[in-house]
């Protein structure tokens, strides 16, 4: 992940914790059983849908005592680290589901001034990723800058079929984020699903697929269940949040997650479901209450 897209991110954080935290009361989910960290309890192999965490959402949080809370929730991941962190997961027992990859949010594949670049970091940080075992690497289409969509995915199709050889021959797929240009992202290309869909069709390889943001589609796009079901195809790495406010997954948002992650589990998923949610409460509290509710 990009230094640009945390500090952004890190900012929304302190603003929602700034908003001051919902009453345990006024949500069903308050009864749910949520212990402090150091008892946490491992639930290994409940649910049908392999869990991880974004570490960018408990930045000051040593990525140790991530990894130590995140195994005893019962996570398998904790993502979108960089090299020099995967040992660390690793030394938990733990994968990282996503890597994070060569391009930044705002400057991605659809600048060809941007691809030898792109290219040159992927052909260096791909082999890594293989090499460690990890399944994802994460990348952008940047932004618009008064470049029109089919112009922008004729560019990332371009640069995208000169890593994905590559990517195939080590096992390793690369994913592009699917991001809100309405609220967060201001400008982003790849910020509606059939537009991404349609540059997977284009990039026509099994080694590249979407990341497909439930938080982000639901503010561009809602109706997140249908579209899972008509894009699923496209789409290799989930990653959820609380619409409004990009916090916890609980009742006092508007979407319904065990109903989206059921549904995803019935179309057979195998990879990640990634909790990337700004915590407004106690953070492995409400990591905890969010994992639970995806477990189906």
């Amino acid at each position: 992940m990009s230094q640009s897209r945390r500090d952004a991110l890190r900012t929304l954080g302190g603003a929602a914790l700034a908003g001051g935290a919902l009453a345990a009361a006024a949500s069903p989910l308050a009864a749910m059983s949520a212990p402090a960290v150091g008892a946490l309890q491992p639930l290994p192999g409940a649910g049908r849908l392999k869990q991880s965490v974004c570490q960018w959402c408990y930045s000051s949080m040593p990525l140790d005592e991530l990894c130590a809370a995140a195994k005893r929730i019962g996570l398998l991941s904790v993502e979108l680290l960089s090299e020099k962190d995967w040992p660390v997961v690793k030394q938990h027992g733990l994968t990282c589901a996503m890597a994070n990859g060569p391009s930044t949010i705002p400057v991605g594949f659809n600048r060809p001034s941007e691809h030898d670049r792109l290219v040159a970091e992927s052909e260096r940080l791909l082999p890594l990723v293989a090499a460690a075992g990890l399944p994802n690497m994460i990348v952008f289409s940047g932004n618009r800058a008064g470049m029109g969509d089919g112009e922008g995915l004729a560019n990332c199709v371009a640069g995208l079929k000169r890593i994905t050889p590559l990517a195939e021959k080590l096992g390793v797929t690369v994913c592009m984020e699917l991001l809100n240009s309405k609220v967060d992202h201001k400008d982003y290309m790849c910020d509606r699903t059939p537009w991404g869909a349609e540059l997977v069709r284009q990039v026509g390889s099994p080694r590249f697929k979407l990341l497909y943001d439930i938080y982000h589609m639901q503010i561009m796009e809602g109706d997140v269940i249908r579209t899972i079901r008509d894009h699923f195809g496209a789409i290799g790495h989930f990653h959820t949040a609380g619409v409004p406010g990009r916090n916890e997954i609980d009742a006092g948002q508007e979407l319904q997650y065990p109903a989206i992650m059921r549904a995803i589990a019935d179309l057979g998923y195998t990879g990640f479901i990634g909790q990337e949610f700004i915590p407004k409460r106690e953070p492995m509290r409400s990591l905890e209450e969010g994992v639970r509710i995806c477990e189906v």
